[in-house]
């Protein structure tokens, strides 16, 4: 849990100098009828949610900051996520006492779920890494990349590997071309996502350790319902 809180404060800390130097809230505020929009994307129901509230925590002190004697705009944070998403658990969790509109839309980030040019930051946590669906070579038995009915890559061929990365790829590109659509000119996209070393090969990581454990167990559960 250290570890991860020290993750938590140099990733704040980073997206604190970018909204800083980069971000115009001036002309962002004006633009939108004096109302800021946020939208985090793949929210899920917790900790990953409250680290994009953190940035408008920032982007806030930074209109303060350049404009001390004018009234804060209004701000709408929106929260993405699949339709099965919880979001009562996550609407539960917010604090009532809050100083934003806040709004749920279910759907996929990987294709638009907003109008054009209606949000002015945008900001994703470690969620890009779930593809939007399984590469179909993974599951066909005749194929190099027949992934042999394992739920993970950790320890598999290179083919396995090159499935994973297209799919990953082409899912990163449909993300990005969304909210390219969506986002407003001179607005900011914040993505945080795990990532590992090149060359580290991902059975060695603690993530790969554990799915091969899962792996493991379930195997073994299906052989017991199968007797």
């Amino acid at each position: 849990m250290e570890a991860l809180r020290r993750a938590a404060n140099v990733t704040k800390d980073i997206i604190d100098e970018v909204i800083t130097k980069k971000l115009d809230v001036k002309s962002l505020s004006s633009a939108s009828n004096r109302t800021i929009c946020l939208a985090d994307f793949g929210c899920a129901v917790g900790p990953n949610t409250f680290t994009s509230l953190q940035s408008l925590d920032i982007v806030k002190k930074k209109y303060l900051s350049q404009f001390p004697n004018e009234p804060m705009p209004e701000f709408q944070v929106f929260f993405n996520d699949q339709p099965s998403n919880d979001f009562n658990t996550l609407f539960r969790s917010l604090p009532p006492d809050r100083e934003y509109f806040a709004a749920g839309v279910p759907g996929s980030f990987h294709g638009r779920v907003f109008p054009k040019s209606s949000l002015h930051v945008v900001q994703s946590n470690y969620a890009l890494h779930w593809l939007s669906k399984i590469p179909e070579s993974l599951v066909d038995k005749n194929s190099p990349a027949w992934n042999k009915g394992k739920i993970h890559y950790a320890g598999a061929s290179d083919e396995v590997l090159k499935a994973y990365g297209e799919r990953w790829a082409e899912d990163l590109n449909n993300f990005l071309n969304a909210r390219a659509e969506e986002i407003v000119p001179g607005g900011m996209v914040i993505v945080i996502m795990p990532s590992i070393p090149d060359g580290m090969p991902y059975s060695e990581l603690a993530n790969g350790l554990l799915y091969s454990s899962f792996e493991s167990t379930l195997l073994d559960m299906s052989k017991r319902v199968c007797q």
